[in-house]
Parts: structure tokens; C-alpha cells; sequence
């Protein structure tokens, strides 16, 4: 239903009010479509049975963009007193005090997300339930250029390593200019052990390949090598959802792959966008990999050999 500017969306058993659904979020700027708040809702809609799994019971980062992609941007810890009470929330220790953090648990909540602008969910690699214990591992492969080519070969060389170590592993887009090869963890190691895992990994593979790969945190100290960034393997640091929008032309959307879609010459970082991520979605490139975290010890005593 519509009255004026305002339209409201059946979500789940919820109506949601859509406000100025028609406000141009994406301008068609330099062949880019165009899409409006409502374009968004809809795919937040359409894609919530995929997106979900990956949201539930975390704390979020919403990145908001109230005037569309060439306006400001508002990146959201803390939720406003005016969400409805129906929004999860959870409230975590911060360094001089507490963050009350957005919780999506369900279809109407993104919606209403939607409604607020925020075009990009980032996600905590861990739950509200086990909070100082990530099941996530997050490796982002960074390229100094917007060359995918370069982002492909690192991928392949990085999940090669993951299946020395028999840790399972899987690409996803970002839907900007890199990868995120993602592992599932069991949950029982903390974040200082997940983050130096990861950067032990980065940096065997570093070493391997110093003309093409670095874990240099500063950027003059890259070059031309593509990052190896395990920065988000961190508390409170987040990474960006799968079927997650970014704020750049044309909405790209961050989504799964399996390791054999990798090898398509028509994939890169921003294939998908919300006209067709949901296609993809439905392929469920992902499943059963989210059943399969392992645990660390094992991996590590693979890795320290490897490493000598």
C-alpha cells in the first residue's frame, strides 16, 4: 500500500512504513542504473531468506547514506531511541564505556533498516551469544588497482594454503575492487588467536610471492602488490555481509561464490548488483560451509610446519 510518500510493506508478519520510497539512492550517473529507496527495500525483501543466516544475533555496523550515494555517509554503532522496540539490540563494552548495537534477526528489521538509508550491513565475525569467540575468519585481498586479474591469482593461492592446512574456505565478492575468502571456525578460540592465525597464514603466503603479495599495513610500503588486509579478525571490527549493498554506482552487492565460479572470466568484484544478486542467492554457493568450522589446533600445528 502507498498514501503519498510513504508505502508500507508486508515483512513477515509486520507492516513497515516505507518513507519517500521513490528518492533516487543510486543516480544513473555515467551509464550506472538508477535506483530508488524503494529498488532497495525490494531487495532487501527478496534476498532476506539468503542474507539473514548471516546476520542473525550479530552485532552490526550500518552504513547510512540519508541522501543517496553522493551525499554524506553516517557509519552507525549505537542505535537511536527512535527504532521501534521490535529492533534486537545488544549492548557491548567499549573502551570508555558501551556501544547499544543493531541486531537484524528477521525480514522486517531489514526492511526498516532499508528505510533508514543504510545501504551496507557490517557485521561482527562473532554472536551476541559468544561474543569474544569469532567463528568467522576473514582474509580481504586488497589489490592496488582495480585489477581482478591479480585478485583471482591471489585467491586461488590463498585458498590452495587453506586446504594444505584442511580448513575449509570460500570466496565472496565485495562488490568493490576485492575478495574476502572467508573460513568457518568452531568458535572456540578467541580473537587475539583467530587475528594471529590469519596473520601468520598472510604472511607465509607473503613470502612466497613478494613480488605480487604483502601484509604492509601502510600503503607506500605496497607498491603495486595486493594487500593481504586480516585487519577484521579483530574485536569489534567488522566485515561486510553477504548479499550486503555498497555505496558505490550502480549498486553493487558483496556476494558468495563457490571456488569453481572463480574461474569465470565475467566475474569480479562487482558482477552482482541488486538486479540480480538474488539469482545468484538461490544458487546457495555456500552450502554446507557454514556446518564446517573446525577449530585452530590442528591447523596451526600444520601451519608452524609449513612456516619451519
Amino acid at each position: 500500500m502507498s498514501d503519498g510518500d510513504t508505502r508500507t510493506v508486508r515483512a513477515g508478519r509486520r507492516r513497515v512504513p516505507v518513507h519517500r520510497p521513490g528518492k533516487v539512492l543510486f543516480p544513473g550517473d555515467a551509464g550506472a542504473k538508477e535506483y530508488t529507496k524503494g529498488d532497495l527495500v525490494d531487495y532487501y525483501r527478496s534476498v532476506a531468506a539468503f542474507m539473514l543466516p548471516h546476520l542473525r544475533g550479530r552485532p552490526l555496523m550500518l552504513e547510512r547514506h540519508p541522501d543517496g550515494v553522493d551525499g554524506p555517509r553516517f557509519m552507525q554503532k549505537n542505535t537511536p531511541e527512535h527504532y521501534p522496540e521490535w529492533i534486537t539490540r545488544v549492548e557491548l563494552p567499549k573502551e570508555d564505556g558501551t556501544v547499544c548495537h543493531t541486531v537484524c534477526d528477521d525480514t522486517p528489521s531489514l526492511v526498516y533498516l532499508a528505510d533508514q538509508a543504510c545501504l551496507t550491513f557490517h557485521r561482527w565475525l562473532s554472536s551476541t551469544g559468544s561474543i569474544d569467540a569469532p567463528d568467522r575468519m576473514v582474509f580481504d585481498l586488497d589489490p592496488s588497482r582495480d585489477d581482478f586479474s591479480a585478485v583471482r591469482e591471489a585467491a586461488r593461492r590463498l585458498g590452495d594454503l587453506l586446504d594444505e592446512l584442511r580448513l575449509p574456505s570460500a570466496p565472496m565478492t565485495t562488490g568493490s575492487r576485492g575478495l574476502h575468502i572467508v573460513v568457518p571456525l568452531a568458535g572456540h578460540q578467541d580473537f587475539d588467536t583467530v587475528r594471529q592465525f590469519a596473520r601468520d597464514v598472510a604472511e607465509l603466503l607473503a613470502a612466497e610471492h613478494p613480488d605480487r603479495l604483502t601484509t604492509a599495513a601502510r600503503k607506500k610500503d605496497r607498491r603495486d602488490r595486493l594487500y593481504l588486509d586480516i585487519q577484521r579478525n579483530a574485536y569489534a571490527q567488522t566485515a561486510v555481509a553477504p548479499f550486503t549493498v555498497r555505496a558505490l554506482p550502480g549498486a553493487p552487492v558483496a556476494v558468495p561464490l563457490t571456488w569453481d565460479q572463480l574461474d569465470d572470466p565475467g566475474v569480479d568484484a562487482r558482477r552482482w548488483t541488486i538486479a540480480d544478486a538474488v539469482d545468484q542467492a538461490r544458487t546457495n554457493p555456500w552450502a554446507g560451509l557454514m556446518n564446517r568450522g573446525r577449530t585452530l589446533g590442528p591447523a596451526r600445528r600444520r601451519l608452524d610446519a609449513l612456516r619451519g
